[in-house]
């Protein structure tokens, strides 16, 4: 067997701290945050508790917001470790993993061993790729099969075998069924400019419109997609392709808008801690442009960026289909860097930050005229202590040190920023987030379980209630004899009651008396 070079030992030891400090650490430690987590589980929760696991239901009403794929990874985690954060976010955890490698894999079969694991480790230490990478939500995997299919296409391109050709086809269909449309259009959309951009029409033809390929895509996602139909009729046609896809792209979903500019600032902080090499980036445009794979690269994220700038309904997890080829990018150009000041002022900059976070919450906090807003950032900036803004300020101060002082490479103070950060976030911001906003929720819910009354939430949107609950709540004010979950603002409105749970603005009561 031949031995691993010592350079390559060190850079995979690398890139799996990396990987279980974006990824896995805490995993299961926190309860889920609602919406987004919340709503994912209970619909897979509720499939069980239907028996159906071809329709997705949130409360007991149909939800087309997804394709089923995500769901039945979460069932199958589910039905092997229980109903538990933990199954519920490893699906995520699993996908982003396979991400990270698959882009270590693709850069190192295109250059060399070394800049393919650094690619994999910014990949993985990006701040926006860590967050999604452990949420209990469609994203991680859809942008796993965006990456493989993309990355699939442009290996077909550059050797002509299409055993990459199929791949990419059946990583479409794979992503057609954890979120749709979107994963025809990103890969079509950027092998079509990739394609116009070299004048090279008939091979982009010839590509799109392989028989072999087509198949194997839609024998993927169009059974699950017939029988969703034959399951609930128009409904899911006006429900998924309509409001869910036309509709996002066309207006304004949920008061998620935003100027034609959304995604600048949103750029700059998903990178984090390798912002400050952008700059580098622009200054080499005409050597990246010149460049096949950073051309590619660079089409790549300018799809993203202008197509979701021109979107109604603009979300920052948008951006995530747009930054692993920023991660390889950055990769690729990573001894060339310039303006150290820039590159690590970036991440001392962070850091500081963090230090100052429970000052920025007490700001908040004196500013804001929601009693429940204001309780809440009161009681999160109470959960910072002492050794939490001693060491963000210690490592501020020692990347300062690193800018002054060039022994080090800033390769290695990027990584070790970047591990950092993974820490900061996974170990203390995310914790008192949680502690805050959803332990009252799941400790209420815990109640309520106890309990033989029927349960209602009124004025909130909390789904994890249902699924610690193990029941389905329905949202709608409480009659005489209910249980109600609601913030304390709204207890004056319920007449007579009797509370039973009250923290953090959360309160669980009894209506004895209807107000209405």
């Amino acid at each position: 067997m031949t031995p691993v070079p010592r350079s390559l030992a060190a850079y995979r030891v690398a890139l799996g701290v990396a990987i279980f400090a974006s990824f896995f650490l805490n995993l299961h430690a926190l309860p889920l945050f609602d919406v987004d987590e919340g709503a994912f589980s209970e619909a897979t929760r509720e499939m069980f508790e239907r028996g159906d696991f071809v329709s997705t239901y949130l409360n007991g009403e149909p939800r087309f917001d997804k394709p089923i794929l995500i769901y039945w990874l979460q069932a199958a985690a589910v039905a092997v470790f229980g109903i538990t954060e933990f199954s519920f976010r490893l699906p995520s955890a699993l996908a982003a993993t396979g991400w990270v490698l698959a882009v270590g894999w693709f850069v190192a079969r295109l250059r060399n061993p070394v800049t393919g694991y650094r690619a994999a480790i910014i990949t993985a230490l990006a701040l926006s790729i860590s967050l999604i990478g452990k949420a209990a939500t469609a994203d991680a995997l859809l942008n796993l099969c965006l990456v493989l299919s993309l990355m699939f296409a442009y290996l077909h391109v550059r050797e002509q075998r299409l055993s990459f050709l199929y791949a990419a086809f059946a990583c479409i269909g794979f992503g057609v069924l954890t979120k749709g449309p979107i994963a025809v259009l990103v890969p079509g959309a950027v092998g079509a400019l990739y394609f116009g951009i070299q004048r090279q029409w008939s091979a982009a033809l010839k590509a799109a419109f392989n028989p072999v390929g087509l198949l194997i895509c839609v024998a993927i996602f169009l059974p699950w997609y017939v029988l969703q139909y034959q399951s609930q009729g128009q409904a899911f046609i006006d429900g998924f392709f309509l409001k869910h896809n036309v509709e996002r792209f066309s207006g304004t979903m949920e008061q998620h808008g935003g100027s034609l500019f959304y995604y600048l600032p949103v750029i700059l902080g998903a990178l984090l801690p390798f912002t400050g090499t952008l700059p580098t980036l622009i200054s080499k445009w005409r050597d990246l442009w010149r460049d096949d794979l950073s051309r590619f690269c660079v089409i790549w994220f300018g799809f993203v960026f202008v197509f979701f700038s021109l979107s109604g309904t603009k979300l920052p997890h948008y951006m995530n289909y747009g930054i692993t080829p920023l991660a390889i990018l950055i990769a690729l150009h990573l001894d060339t860097l310039r303006w150290r000041a820039v590159v690590l002022g970036v991440p001392a900059l962070v850091f500081g930050l963090l230090a100052a976070f429970p000052d920025f919450l007490a700001l908040a906090a004196s500013k804001t005229a929601d009693t429940y807003w204001k309780h809440a950032t009161e009681v999160m900036a109470a959960e910072f202590g002492l050794i939490y803004r001693a060491l963000c300020g210690a490592a501020a101060a020692v990347i300062v040190f690193g800018i002054v002082l060039r022994r080090t490479s800033m390769e290695v103070w990027l990584g070790a920023s970047g591990l950092g950060l993974a820490l900061a976030i996974s170990l203390a911001v995310m914790p008192a987030l949680s502690r805050t906003l959803q332990v009252p929720v799941k400790e209420a819910a815990s109640i309520a379980a106890s309990r033989p009354e029927p349960v209602v939430m009124w004025h909130v949107n909390l789904p994890s209630f249902s699924v610690y609950r193990r029941h389905i709540t329905p949202r709608r004010r409480p009659e005489e004899g209910e249980l109600v979950l609601t913030r304390q603002k709204y207890l004056q409105e319920l007449g007579d009651i009797e509370t039973l749970y009250e923290k953090n603005g959360i309160v669980l009561a009894r209506v004895n008396r209807s107000g209405h």
